[in-house]
C-alpha cells in the first residue's frame, strides 16, 4: 500500500480523474454464437456465461472454439481488450469482465461487449468486482429474472483511470491475492477427491437397498428468490436471506445477505426450515452442486435448492453426505449454456435409501471419520474465505481513490 500511496503522491497530488467509460474506451457489443456453434478446435471463443462461470479476473485460453469460418463474422478481441458481460440471472455477475491477456485475437458473442481502450485491461476487470463498481451497476441494471446492463448504462460509469505505472502496481499486488485464492482452491479439490474416496468406501450399500427419488423422500423441494436488485429498500432487513457462494459444505448458522419484510413479500423468496439440505443448483467455478445443512432458518435465492427431508424416511445428514458423494453426477446432468441443474434433475435424482437405524450407523461411522479430515469443512474452505475476504478488502481499498476536484 505504501508503494503505491507514494506514486499517488507524486503522479496525482490532487486526485485521480474519474471517466466515464465511454470516454476513454470503444464499447463493441457482440452477437450470435449460441453454444450449438462451439466446436472442439479453431478459432478461440469467450461465451458471455463463462465469464462468470470459468473465467477469473484474466485469462490466457479459452474455454470454447468455433470454426474459423464462423469467427469472421464475430466481434473481435484483441490481447488487451476486456470482454464484459452484459446479461445473467442475477445481479452479482451481470458486469462482471475478463481480460483477454492471450497472444492472438479471438472471438465473442452476444450478450458481451468488448472494451478496448489504452488501459490496462487487468486493472479494469479487477475494478469491475468492487463494491464500487457494484453500486454503479445496480443503478443501471434492469430486469428481473433475467438481468441485463444495457450499454448505454455501462458506457457512463464512472471509473477511476490513473497513470499507467500506478494501474501496472495495482494489478501486481491484485495478482498475488489470485494466485493464492487459485492454489488454495486446487488444494481443496484435491482434498474433496479424496475425501469422496474414502466417503464411496464407507457408504458402499447392498445393491438390495432400495432407491428412491429426493422428492419421494422429502417433504418439500423448492428454490428461491431474489428481490429486485435495484431497489436497495428491500436489502439490510432482519430476514437471512442465502446465497449460493456461502453454500460451501460447512454447517450455515448465519447469512452474509438480509432482506426486509417487503423483499420477502415481493419475491419468490421461502423461509427454509432448520435442518434442511441446501444445494447450489448455480453458480461460478466448482460452486455448482455444492451441499450444507442449515442449522437456522434462512430464505435462499433462486440459484438455491432446498430439500426439507421426511424424517420417516430419510435424515438431513444421510442425504447431506450422499450428494457431497455424489458431487461430480449432479454436475454432469447440468443443462443450458451455464450448465445448471433445475428443480426437475434434484426431485428426480435417486439415492439409495437403508433404514433410518442403518443411516444411523452409517453416519455413526461417518462422524468418526470426519473428526480424521474435517479441514475439509472447516480449516481449507475458512481459510479460502478468510483470504477472499482479504482480497475484496484491500482489492476495494486499493481501488479506492481520492477523485480529482
Amino acid at each position: 500500500m505504501s508503494r503505491i500511496d507514494d506514486m499517488l503522491q507524486e503522479m496525482c497530488p490532487e486526485g485521480v480523474e474519474f471517466r466515464e467509460i465511454g470516454d476513454f474506451a470503444t464499447l463493441v457489443r457482440g452477437s450470435g454464437m449460441p453454444r450449438s456453434s462451439f466446436r472442439e478446435s479453431g478459432t478461440g471463443c469467450i461465451h458471455y456465461g463463462h465469464i462468470y462461470t470459468r473465467y477469473g479476473v484474466y485469462a490466457s485460453r479459452t474455454e470454447g472454439f468455433v470454426d474459423s469460418e464462423y469467427a469472421s463474422k464475430l466481434t473481435s478481441v484483441s490481447p488487451g481488450d476486456l470482454v464484459v458481460a452484459n446479461t445473467s440471472e442475477n445481479v452479482e455477475d451481470v458486469g462482471k469482465a475478463v481480460a483477454w491477456c492471450g497472444e492472438v485475437d479471438v472471438v465473442t458473442g452476444g450478450h458481451a461487449t468488448v472494451l478496448k481502450s489504452e488501459q490496462n485491461a487487468k486493472y479494469l476487470s479487477y475494478y469491475f468486482r468492487t463494491h464500487h463498481f457494484f453500486a454503479e451497476k445496480i443503478r443501471r441494471a434492469c430486469g428481473t429474472k433475467v438481468i441485463e446492463l444495457p450499454l448505454s448504462g455501462l458506457s457512463r460509469i464512472k471509473v477511476p483511470v490513473p497513470p499507467l505505472a500506478i494501474q501496472h502496481e495495482v494489478v501486481r499486488v491484485l495478482d498475488q491475492f489470485t494466485q493464492l485464492e487459485v492454489e488454495l482452491e486446487a488444494e481443496l479439490e484435491a482434498r474433496r477427491r479424496q475425501y469422496n474416496y474414502y466417503l464411496n468406501g464407507l457408504m458402499s450399500l447392498d445393491s438390495s437397498v432400495s432407491r428412491m427419488k429426493i422428492s419421494d423422500v422429502c417433504a418439500a423441494v423448492y428454490s428461491g428468490g431474489t428481490p429486485k436488485v435495484t431497489d436497495r429498500s428491500l436489502y439490510g432487513g432482519n430476514i437471512p436471506w442465502l446465497r449460493t457462494q456461502e453454500v460451501d459444505y460447512r454447517p450455515i448458522w448465519s447469512t452474509r445477505e438480509f432482506i426486509s419484510d417487503e423483499g420477502f413479500r415481493s419475491s419468490s423468496a421461502k423461509w427454509v426450515p432448520a435442518d434442511s439440505v441446501i444445494l447450489a443448483i448455480s453458480g461460478a467455478g466448482a460452486t455448482r452442486g455444492r451441499v450444507a445443512i442449515n442449522r437456522v432458518p434462512v430464505t435462499t435465492n433462486q440459484h438455491c435448492c432446498a430439500m426439507v427431508p421426511d424424517r420417516s424416511l430419510i435424515t438431513a445428514e444421510y442425504l447431506y453426505y450422499w450428494l457431497v458423494r455424489a458431487y461430480d453426477d449432479l454436475r454432469g446432468r447440468g443443462r443450458g449454456h451455464r450448465l445448471d441443474l433445475t428443480l426437475k434433475i434434484v426431485k428426480d435424482y435417486e439415492v439409495p435409501v437403508p433404514s433410518v437405524r442403518e443411516q444411523s450407523r452409517i453416519l455413526e461411522a461417518l462422524g468418526q471419520f470426519d473428526a480424521l479430515v474435517n479441514d475439509l469443512s472447516s480449516g481449507l474452505p475458512a481459510e479460502i474465505e478468510a483470504r477472499r475476504q482479504q482480497y475484496e478488502y484491500y482489492r476495494d481499498r486499493l481501488l479506492a481513490f481520492p477523485e480529482k476536484r
